[in-house]
């Protein structure tokens, strides 16, 4: 069993570097672009199933894949992005301008990683036992990805960026997850 994780193509608020948050912003041409290329990247008889966010940006870019591969997409709202609180729709400049320089150290309504993660793996768990031998495609978010993966594959370094249309495939040997390509974009190159 395979589990391939990608995060949603660019919206324009990637493009301004805005946090997005539970805010649901649209794909841009651009990732819309970036979800046809990963799609034909993908191999069709590899994935199964296609899981995502209900937020736009992942839902858009889970269709676009699912078209291409000929599956259906499933929405399951716990794969959400992290709540982004007062940050959401400000960027890095405004925060500071806002909140000062420690802003990450005030209570502005920030989903809390642990938070994130317990319904990540909850989700993910029960995606193992419904699907059980079935290869899955999830389609989620930046933090929401990250604040996972650091917590189900602690060996990585998580100080890097992922990438839009990033794909990172898990896979379970034995009864472990061991991770196979991590944060992968050669199909924005082609």
């Amino acid at each position: 069993m395979r589990i391939g994780f990608i995060r949603h193509g660019r919206t324009s608020w990637n493009k301004d570097r805005r946090a997005q948050g539970s805010s649901d912003i649209h794909l841009d041409q651009d990732g819309r672009k970036e979800a046809e290329k990963l799609a034909q990247h993908l191999d069709r008889n590899e994935w199964s199933v296609i899981v995502s966010s209900h937020l736009a940006r992942a839902k858009q870019t889970a269709d676009i894949i699912a078209e291409t591969l000929g599956i259906e997409v499933l929405i399951d709202q716990r794969l959400r992005e992290a709540s982004g609180g007062m940050i959401e729709g400000t960027t890095a400049q405004e925060r500071i301008e806002k909140w000062g320089e420690n802003w990450r150290a005030l209570d502005l309504g920030i989903e809390a990683e642990e938070i994130v993660v317990a319904r990540a793996r909850e989700a993910i768990k029960e995606f193992e036992e419904n699907f059980h031998g079935k290869n899955i495609l999830i389609v989620s978010h930046g933090s929401f990805l990250r604040h996972y993966f650091k917590s189900a594959l602690p060996t990585l370094n998580h100080d890097s960026h992922l990438f839009n249309t990033s794909l990172t495939i898990v896979e379970k040997q034995n009864d472990d997850w061991v991770n196979v390509v991590y944060n992968s974009i050669p199909h924005l190159n082609q």
